[in-house]
């Protein structure tokens, strides 16, 4: 049986993009948009939890397979597509990702349809910086920013770049200042993160909560999973969106 049984499929249109979604849950909303290389048993399971912490989930299929355990090749056949797909900026600096429209819509129809005080958005990797995009809409009250790997750390300034165009990062800015805190979590010695963090400290400063594990891990949620950043995602959820 399919991990995405209990999920109800839909499909999300907006800014010129269409992807197929799955839904499940009660309570305020989150989006989780996946990692590569795509929407894996991990990430699946990790919106069943979710789901069970009072949640209602939405995971957009952006790339790769569903559902089923990747095969040994799919990450090398994913990741070159989507460096020259025209909806990621895989290595381009100063530039919000052109998703993130699509993504912001989706969050206002989950809000819409959920209800409650806004939506969270988790992003992962390759998506770790579409939740800051996310937030420039105030739909957004609770962005988290896993292991995020955009564009591709190639020297100091990819490695530093946060996946945002300046208008963007001064939207965020504003949101933070305005008591909307980020949360970002990564293992210490994953490379692939850069020195993302480092930026988001000092251009959010107090209002980026980080949360940096011991360990060369990477998918810090799902396939190399701590306890503590998944503790740590879950309860600042509950406090952004529950009142918990």
């Amino acid at each position: 049986m399919s991990l995405l049984a209990d999920w109800t499929r839909g499909r999300h249109e907006a800014a010129g993009f269409a992807y197929d979604t799955y839904l499940r849950g009660r309570g305020p909303g989150i989006v989780v948009v996946h990692e590569s290389p795509g929407l894996t048993p991990e990430v699946i399971e990790f919106g069943d939890e979710l789901v069970q912490s009072g949640f209602t989930v939405v995971l957009p299929h952006l790339f790769g397979s569903a559902h089923a355990p990747p095969r040994t090749w799919e990450a090398a056949r994913v990741v070159p597509r989507l460096c020259v797909t025209r909806e990621f900026t895989m290595f381009a600096t100063g530039v919000s990702a052109p998703l993130a429209e699509w993504l912001r819509s989706l969050a206002r129809e989950l809000h819409a349809g959920a209800g409650g005080p806004g939506v969270g958005a988790i992003g992962m990797c390759v998506t770790g910086g579409f939740a800051l995009a996310m937030m420039v809409d105030p739909v957004v009250v609770a962005p988290v920013v896993a292991q995020p790997a955009t564009p591709l750390p190639l020297g100091a300034r990819r490695a530093a770049d946060v996946n945002l165009s300046p208008d963007d990062l001064a939207a965020v800015q504003e949101r933070v200042a305005h008591g909307c805190p980020v949360l970002g979590v990564r293992y210490r010695r994953d490379w692939v993160t850069g020195t993302r963090f480092e930026t988001l400290r000092r251009e959010l400063g107090d209002g980026f909560i980080s949360v940096e594990l011991d360990g060369a891990g990477h998918a810090t949620l799902t396939d190399h999973r701590h306890p503590t950043a998944v503790v740590r995602v879950v309860d600042f959820l509950r406090e952004r969106l529950l009142g918990q």
